[in-house]
């Protein structure tokens, strides 16, 4: 039986028009932002395709739109999030590694919006010549985007959604606020040291005295950092996979980190705070974070390139499957006819084949920036090429299976740098000349790999609802050219705000991107603390750890982080137990699970659009424009001297989690009403 649209080709409705197109920008601006600030500190971001769904939806049913501006508005609007996604894991590491010195500047908006662009605009292009024959492919079932296209439908009726998700929203601006007005403490630290000691044990049945060492175990111990966005995340990932990163958390903060502390001590100090310093006068706080920093990190980057591998192998039968498919892909688009079906309609061939050619020969002239030599950036362009269209291909195809929150887009770009990198060696590149061009290949690839993959989700929500493939490939076009010339400011105003691989900002991926181009390019890495991260990472295959990067991530974070996103997890892990005492059928778990999911992605929303806001007042107050800082209510440990005020923390963290399981337990709706779209993410 053909495929019928859910609106047929005959009918006449409005479609590209500039209401929808202008939501759709909007909405690509504010959600590419929030997930380049989520990205940078919690090292995840959010499939942008539900939020915009929702969000599109409401806005144009005020105006009697139709369900096709619907479509080409989240089409639009989604595109901003894989362009940050792409951004965030590549453009930091410039800074990071120190190919770039600064990042306020105008070449570096320029090189940073080009990279964007270029890597954008190629998902585009290389999706548009096989969107014919993937969509249609019955072994790809596209589980997010069946479900988008169930939330326009459902639309159709009447859906609460939207106010759902920007309750949640005001709510997590709210929370996060109030936080950083300090009316609360959002984060406390505990340093609990035990002083030298003479420790005794029994050998042979003789007791000993042990030789002091060290400076004694110093543990860092920090509760969950009460932030409305890493409880939401830790709510939409679940409890298991939110127990993996704080796993990760409990062993840099909890073992490495005392263990180091307890042998290394007087070296540590001499190292951190130079000779002849008395421990008396150390900072502990700052010494356990330096220990964090300088060497539980590289452990950690260790871990995480085995967990990046580990992934691709254990997708290999999908990798394998969607390279075969593709190259079959490939021979079927070519030999394909023009056709008058306007559900059939792409870009034209000419314009496309044009357009990649014409990409290709610009970024041979960008990278001749980067590598300041014209034989590496050839290479570079060469090497963006092969692996940009391998790895959309095999992007588009994963995202067919598995879904676009679960595609690796950052174990994809780490093959292509590690191999960018080998390269440039080969040809004698070396020196940060070296390093930029080798991240600046990993840059295009990471972002085209991502918009690749939503730009196929999209099309394929486009083939169900009847929308006009060519108009929404014009439209996210519109949408990747706006990201990429926006995109630098959220970016320039967290990193002038707080430094990208700090404590606030730690960019855990473009870390991992920026050791590995300066270890294999710049030859400065700290190889012996890898290679123990890596062995670690082996040793969490063999014991079947289920996600070994997402315990490394968890190594890489601050402990308040990954404490706070387990304990999202622990809240979803407690409706899930609800739901199941109060006997919900499928059709009640599946509203109740709706319902959360956009209640966390609202939370995220929420506080993301607050930070943002909160990093340019912290940047223009830096920059002496503002001549004052964010106010401060109570700036001591207690209120009035007397109660801690973390515990004020902690009731809104029992607020935050008495609204997660209460709303959406409260709308599970009757037992016989009939099952909702699905919008797991």
């Amino acid at each position: 039986m053909s495929h019928q649209p859910y609106i047929s080709e005959k009918t006449d409705l409005r479609e590209f028009t500039l209401r929808a197109l202008l939501v759709g920008l909007v909405l690509t601006v504010i959600l590419g932002a929030a997930n380049a600030y989520l990205g940078l500190r919690a090292g995840m971001t959010i499939a942008a395709t539900y939020p915009a769904a929702v969000i599109g939806m409401a806005v144009l049913r005020i105006m009697r739109g139709s369900i096709l501006e619907e479509n080409i508005a989240r089409t639009v609007g989604s595109i901003g999030e894989s362009v940050a996604a792409g951004a965030i894991f590549t453009i930091p590491a410039f800074l990071i590694s120190g190919a770039w010195l600064k990042f306020n500047t105008v070449e570096a908006y320029i090189k940073s919006s080009a990279l964007m662009f270029v890597g954008g605009l190629l998902g585009i292009l290389f999706v548009t010549f096989l969107r014919r024959v993937m969509v249609t492919d019955p072994d790809l079932v596209f589980p997010e985007s069946v479900a988008a296209a169930e939330i326009h439908k459902a639309g159709q009726k009447g859906s609460q959604g939207a106010k759902f998700l920007f309750q949640a929203m005001g709510l997590g601006a709210l929370f996060y606020s109030l936080g950083v007005v300090q009316l609360f403490a959002a984060s406390k630290d505990f340093i609990i040291r035990v002083g030298k000691i003479g420790a005794s044990f029994v050998r042979l049945g003789a007791e000993k005295e042990a030789p002091t060492l060290g400076a004694g175990g110093t543990v860092a111990v920090s509760g969950p950092g009460i932030y409305p966005a890493y409880i939401g995340v830790g709510y939409i990932i679940g409890p298991r996979l939110a127990a993996l990163n704080f796993a990760g958390g409990v062993l840099a903060w909890g073992l490495f980190a005392p263990l180091l502390m307890y042998f290394l001590g007087p070296q540590l100090i001499e190292r951190f705070y130079g000779p002849g310093v008395a421990m008396a006068d150390v900072n502990w706080p700052d010494m356990v974070t330096n220990v964090w920093k300088f060497i539980i990190r590289p452990i950690a980057v260790g871990g995480m390139l085995v967990g990046a591998g580990y992934t691709l192998f254990r997708m290999r039968k999908n990798l394998a499957a969607g390279i075969k498919r593709s190259m079959g892909d490939i021979k079927k688009a070519a030999g394909q006819a023009e056709v008058s079906s306007r559900l059939e309609k792409d870009l034209n061939i000419k314009v496309v084949l044009a357009g990649l050619a014409a990409t290709f020969v610009l970024m041979i002239f960008v990278y001749k920036v980067f590598a300041g030599s014209w034989p590496p950036a050839v290479l570079a362009a060469v090497v963006m090429a092969i692996a940009g269209f391998f790895f959309a291909a095999v992007s588009g195809n994963l995202v067919g299976t598995i879904g676009s929150s679960n595609n690796p887009i950052s174990g994809l770009t780490l093959s292509t740098l590690i191999i960018a990198a080998l390269l440039m060696v080969v040809i004698g590149a070396s020196g940060m000349s070296g390093v930029a061009a080798v991240l600046g290949v990993a840059a295009v690839v990471c972002v085209s790999s991502a918009v690749a993959g939503e730009m196929l989700q999209d099309l394929k929500v486009g083939h169900i609802l009847g929308g006009t493939p060519y108009k929404m490939q014009v439209g996210n076009i519109f949408g990747v050219l706006l990201s990429a010339l926006v995109m630098y400011f959220p970016l320039m105003l967290l990193h002038g705000a707080f430094t990208f691989g700090s404590k606030e900002l730690p960019a855990p991926q473009a870390g991992l991107m920026a050791a590995l181009s300066q270890g294999i390019v710049g030859g400065e890495m700290a190889w012996p603390l890898v290679i123990v991260g890596m062995l670690m990472g082996f040793a969490m295959i063999l014991v079947q750890v289920r996600s070994p990067m997402l315990v490394a991530v968890g190594m890489y974070l601050p402990l308040e982080t990954t404490f706070a996103i387990f304990a999202g997890g622990m809240i979803k892990g407690a409706v899930d137990s609800f739901s199941v005492r109060r006997r919900h059928n499928e059709a009640q778990k599946a509203r109740v699970s709706n319902v959360g999911i956009l209640l966390a992605a609202g939370l995220i929303a929420g506080e993301a659009l607050t930070g943002l806001v909160r990093a340019a007042w912290k940047f223009f107050f830096l920059q002496d424009i503002l001549r004052f800082d964010i106010p401060e209510i109570f700036k001591g440990a207690a209120y009035f001297g007397v109660v801690d005020r973390y515990i004020g923390g902690l009731i809104v963290l029992a607020l935050i989690g008495a609204y997660l399981i209460r709303v959406p337990l409260r709308n599970a709706g009757a037992a016989d009403e009939p099952p909702p779209p699905s919008a797991v993410i």
